[in-house]
């Protein structure tokens, strides 16, 4: 077979060739919305806004005047580009250090966006991407010691350790798409000087799904990092407790959710409440997998939030907080995607249980008899013309209740002897005649049952089911 192969400079060049105008462009672009974006510090900061509006005009007329003179400076467009970034991203930093919670809560999407564009835009070197993270991280850490009056679990939960996921989401995204499209840049070279490639183009679609899978595998690290641990959740329930958690694609839509925290009533005796949550989110692979990232960081947020003291007030502000960050007037598109979830409160000293849901019930079992706890048919992330708060049941709980949370992926698998969904009535009954076990046992019936019933059919949905023993 007739060599092929294109040297690297050609397709390097070609590269720079066929992606110089539209990172110009995106520089232009950027340059300018950066400056326009002040109108948003005023009226949302107006405290702040001269020294942000100076910074801003730093960063955009340094950035402009590499761009003009980037043939004398001899720098690439990808240069100018990543200056831009980098001084928005040391910007941001800056901003961030002088807001309080509810400023740093808002400004957090708009600092995402700017990664997530970066992300789904900007074709570079990945050392341009490793420079970039550094440098966000050492700007925020340095900008919050000078200023931020902020502790540090506060400047974490309320939008640090989401932004941060983002930004390594980011770096691994631009480097497939770098890759990727270096690899068809080079392959297009290639067709051109031979039709003779069948084989050659068989090994670059395998080439680049192993590329797309090994960055699901990673995200997939990430998200499972964001569950609670199992040493913590061992430290709530000891060996009371499963998790049965089965995504259907690499990377899942459903989330298991938990926190131990002390709460001051009117008395002024602090209580200690163990909080667990099970959602599932609009969709599944990488659409639910960025929406449980929302879910899990904005019930950090309400655990920590004072005006929150209830599960249902919980459920309010997290269904407010997916509605701003969702549709926070970006593009002028409306997005309409969301989360169904159980959310329970457990007084640990008198064993009261408060429950709150949004399209997800949750069970007790109790001596063989199963008693539903009925969620509000409203799913986080409503859109309707009326948004209504979601209620709180409250249940006092009896030793040995069996208290159980879970996703409708279970109840809709299909199988069985003529192809039909398992329903939720098999699932029901399968958890009363566990429920007398011990946990591990009951975790093992639910996982066999599951199987058998799934038998060769494809698992339609991701699985999450979390049993916990009083």
């Amino acid at each position: 077979m007739e060599d092929t192969a294109v040297s690297p400079r050609l397709v390097k060049a070609e590269f720079d060739k066929s992606t110089e105008k539209f990172h110009a462009l995106a520089c232009w672009i950027g340059i300018a919305l950066n400056l326009v974006w002040f109108i948003g510090d005023y009226l949302s900061i107006p405290e702040h806004w001269v020294p942000f509006l100076i910074f801003r005009v730093c960063v955009s007329g340094t950035s402009l005047f590499v761009l003009l003179l980037k043939d004398v400076l001899k720098v690439s467009i990808y240069t100018c580009l990543f200056i831009l970034v980098l001084g928005i991203s040391i910007q941001n930093a800056y901003m961030w250090s002088l807001m309080d919670i509810p400023h740093l809560q808002k400004h957090a999407f708009a600092y995402m966006v700017l990664f997530i564009g970066v992300g789904m835009l900007v074709l570079w070197e990945q050392k341009l991407s490793w420079l970039l993270l550094g440098a966000t991280i050492l700007s925020n850490i340095i900008f919050y010691v000078v200023n931020s009056p902020l502790t540090v679990d506060e400047f974490i939960t309320n939008g640090g350790l989401l932004v941060l996921t983002v930004v390594i989401f980011s770096v691994f995204l631009i480097r497939s798409r770098y890759r990727l499209t270096y690899k068809e840049i080079q392959s297009r070279l290639e067709l051109e000087k031979s039709k003779k490639l069948i084989e050659f183009q068989k090994e670059e679609v395998e080439e680049k799904n192993q590329e797309i899978v090994s960055s699901l595998r990673y995200a997939k690290r990430l998200q499972e990092a964001l569950l609670p641990p199992k040493n913590l959740l061992d430290s709530f329930f000891d060996d009371n407790y499963f998790i049965l958690y089965h995504p259907r694609d690499i990377v899942c839509g459903d989330f298991y959710w938990a926190r131990k925290i002390k709460s001051t009533p009117e008395s002024g005796k602090s209580k200690d409440y163990l909080l667990i949550a099970v959602a599932d989110c609009t969709g599944h692979g990488v659409p639910g997998a960025f929406m449980s990232l929302l879910g899990s960081n904005f019930l950090h947020q309400s655990a920590v939030e004072k005006s929150v003291n209830t599960t249902a007030e919980a459920l309010d502000f997290l269904n407010q907080k997916i509605i701003t960050t969702l549709n926070h007037g970006y593009g002028g598109v409306e997005i309409r995607d969301g989360m169904d979830i159980s959310l329970i409160a457990i007084d640990l000293e008198t064993k009261q249980l408060s429950y709150s849901g949004a399209n997800n019930p949750a069970y007790i079992v109790r001596n063989k008899t199963l008693q539903t706890l009925k969620a509000n048919k409203q799913a986080i992330g409503n859109m309707n013309d009326v948004v209504l708060p979601y209620d709180n049941v409250i249940i006092q709980l009896e030793p040995n209740d069996c208290i159980y949370l879970f996703t409708d992926g279970y109840a809709d698998q299909f199988g069985g002897p003529k192809g039909k969904k398992l329903m939720r009535k098999q699932f029901e009954e399968t958890l009363i005649a566990a429920s007398d076990k011990p946990m591990a046992d009951q975790k093992k019936i639910l996982e066999n049952t599951f199987n058998d019933w799934k038998g060769s059919l494809e698992q339609v949905d991701d699985v999450c089911v979390v049993g916990v023993r009083i």
